[in-house]
C-alpha cells in the first residue's frame, strides 16, 4: 500500500507522460498484487491484463499522437485541491462506519451472500456463479467498453498515418 501511494504521488510531481504511463502501470501490478493478497485471483488477473497491460498500449498510443510533456498549469490548481482532499475527507469518513472486514454478522452476509450461496445457475463454483451469471452483462459493458477504446485508437493512428502520406506526396 505506501509503494501504491508513493507511485501516486511520484506520478503526480512528474510532467513527462510517458513517465507517468509507466508509474500507472506499476501503480496496476501493485494494486493486481493488493487483490491476489485478498484472494482475489480473478479480478487481480484482470486488473493486470487490463490496467497495467491493455491501458497502458493504449494511453502509449495516444501519447505517441500527442506532446510528451505536459504544459504547466497557468495557475495553481488550489479549487481541484480542495474538491480532492474534501472527497476523501468524506470516503475516510464513510469507510469508518462500515463494519469490520469479514464481519460475518455483516448486512451482506445475512441478506446477499445466501442468495448467491444458493447457487440458482446450478454451477459449482460460486465465484464462477457470480461471473458467469449476476455480471455477465457488466463484463459484456468492460468489454465493450475496451474494444471502442482500442477501436478509436486504431483510427486515430490511421488517421496520422493518412496525413503522414498526404504530406509527403505533397513535398
Amino acid at each position: 500500500m505506501t509503494m501504491m501511494a508513493l507511485s501516486i504521488f511520484a506520478a503526480a510531481g512528474v510532467r513527462n507522460l510517458f513517465a507517468v504511463i509507466v508509474i500507472f502501470g506499476i501503480y496496476s501490478f501493485l494494486m493486481a498484487t493488493v487483490l491476489v493478497a485478498l484472494d482475489a485471483v480473478d479480478v487481480a488477473m484482470t486488473e493486470a491484463a487490463v490496467g497495467a497491460g491493455v491501458s497502458t498500449v493504449l494511453l502509449l498510443g495516444a501519447l505517441r499522437l500527442c506532446k510528451s510533456e505536459e504544459a504547466k498549469p497557468a495557475h495553481r490548481p488550489w479549487l481541484p485541491l480542495a474538491v480532492a482532499v474534501s472527497t476523501g475527507v468524506m470516503l475516510i469518513y464513510g469507510v469508518m462506519g462500515l463494519p469490520d472486514f469479514a464481519d460475518p454478522q455483516a448486512p451482506i452476509h445475512q441478506h446477499v451472500a445466501p442468495r448467491y450461496l444458493q447457487n440458482e445457475v446450478q454451477v459449482p463454483n460460486v465465484v464462477t456463479a457470480v461471473l458467469a451469471s449476476f455480471r455477465g452483462y457488466d463484463t459484456l459493458g468492460e468489454t465493450t467498453v475496451v474494444f471502442t477504446a482500442g477501436a478509436g485508437i486504431i483510427a486515430l493512428l490511421r488517421r496520422r498515418k493518412k496525413v503522414e502520406r498526404d504530406e509527403k506526396t505533397d513535398s
